[in-house]
């Protein structure tokens, strides 16, 4: 038997296809798309409406030629939870409208600048490592979702884990034809089932919900204060969305920062965040489960994302839909995301694998040493309410760093630069 067929980016998917596809995506995104909202303490309706429509305006602005589906971001978290609590989620509002603007002129930059500095202060040696703790940091959050992470287990969400993973691994192996481009929505059936015979679903909400819905749209506020405690986080949705570009563009085969280009992707991924806070949502980005899914399944076709965009904006507006999703327990999300992760770090080994990253220059080992050290080791370096830590205190560091070798080497102060030559 040869490879699973790869549905690329501008492919066409029949209806039959499409819409199981579309279900998948939205429920592997599931999990990254209300657990904001609900640290934030406002309705998912409106966080699942804005990614949604945000991921349409993403592929707009890169002209259909970037799969990604928009989710929301984590990034925010700290420094827009000191804002709640001392302002209001209104001014919060209006510091997500602050990033997202100086995104889209950070993007405008880049277009005037190009990438080529890429290379220069993320070159592989650093760049694969980073892309990897982008899997390897959330792995924990996997296994805390489902509930592995208690003082005390509770057997029926092991029970749900195992299967809702097990099918997933082993359907990915095992699965031909049609099925074997949807192995994690059968997962999530098999995991939600299997929680339904376990008796941990409650559907007491799900009845009383009304069949419409509006989401409920808020005001932004604007206040200088907000604004200057959230803006830092800029930094750090920026060393995301290279980074998961430059993964996404291993998956598909692509250039991603070439073709659309990061400028186009950077902007969209902003022009998205300042609308959700102009209307009560929560910022946007690019997100690593999306890129698990494409990783997983080979389908990388937009159409197939427009659709996942398309049906949540549908269950935004239709409560008992909306509050059904909702019921999907942890066990199952953690299930889907412990092999998702996994992927995502596996891409940054093969960014070191198809660079051809030669170790036996010091400068590659020191640097993706330091890398990984710095991302896994918990340490936390604070700027006022910001926090860097994980992937993004771990990109900060091999971005640092690798300005340094380069400007080393102009000085020709470097030991091994014949051997570059």
């Amino acid at each position: 038997m040869g490879e699973r067929k790869i549905i690329q980016i501008e492919d066409k998917v029949p209806f039959k296809l499409l819409l199981p596809l579309s279900i998948q995506h939205m429920f592997a995104m599931f999990g990254a798309s209300v657990l904001v909202p609900f640290v934030f303490g406002i309705n998912p309706a409106i966080v699942l409406f804005m990614n949604g429509v945000g991921t349409l305006i993403f592929m707009t602005v890169t002209k259909g030629q970037a799969p990604a589906y928009l989710g929301s971001s984590f990034a925010f978290l700290a420094p827009a939870g000191v804002v709640i609590s001392k302002m209001g989620y209104e001014y919060a509002l209006g510091g997500f409208v602050a990033v997202g603007f100086c995104g889209c002129i950070l993007s405008l930059i880049i277009y005037k600048c190009g990438t080529d500095w890429i290379d220069v202060v993320l070159p592989p040696a650093a760049m694969g490592p980073v892309v990897a703790l982008i899997g390897l940091e959330l792995s924990s959050s996997a296994a805390s979702n489902a509930g592995l992470l208690d003082d005390k287990l509770d057997m029926r969400n092991v029970i749900v884990f195992l299967v809702t993973l097990g099918v997933a691994v082993f359907g990915n192996i095992l699965f031909r034809g049609f099925l074997s481009v949807i192995p994690i929505l059968i997962a999530v059936i098999a995991g939600y089932l299997t929680a339904l015979g376990c008796g941990i679903l409650d559907f007491s909400k799900v009845a009383s919900a009304s069949w419409f819905a509006l989401p409920n749209f808020t005001m932004a506020k604007f206040d200088t204060g907000a604004i200057l405690m959230i803006l830092p986080v800029l930094l750090v949705i920026t060393s995301e969305h290279i980074g998961h570009q430059v993964v996404t563009s291993k998956i598909v085969g692509r250039d991603l920062l070439k073709t659309p280009g990061l400028h186009r992707s950077l902007f969209g991924d902003n022009f998205s965040t300042m609308i959700s806070g102009l209307i009560g949502s929560v910022p946007t980005t690019t997100y690593g489960e999306n890129i698990g899914v494409m990783a997983v399944t080979k389908v990388y076709s937009v159409r197939v994302i427009a659709g996942a965009a398309v049906l949540s904006i549908i269950c935004s507006f239709v409560g008992k839909l909306s509050m059904l999703i909702q019921t999907i327990p942890g066990p199952v999300i953690g299930g889907i995301s412990f092999l998702l992760y996994g992927m995502i770090g596996a891409s940054g080994i093969r960014i070191l694998v198809d660079s051809q990253v030669d170790y036996g220059r010091s400068r590659n080992l020191t640097l993706t040493s330091v890398v990984f050290v710095t991302g896994l080791s918990g340490i936390k370096v604070a700027f006022g309410d910001i926090e860097l830590t994980g992937m993004v205190l771990a990109c900060v560091v091999g971005m640092i760093l690798s300005l340094i070798f380069y400007i080393l080497d102009r000085l020709h102060l470097t030991n091994d630069q014949d051997e570059e030559a």
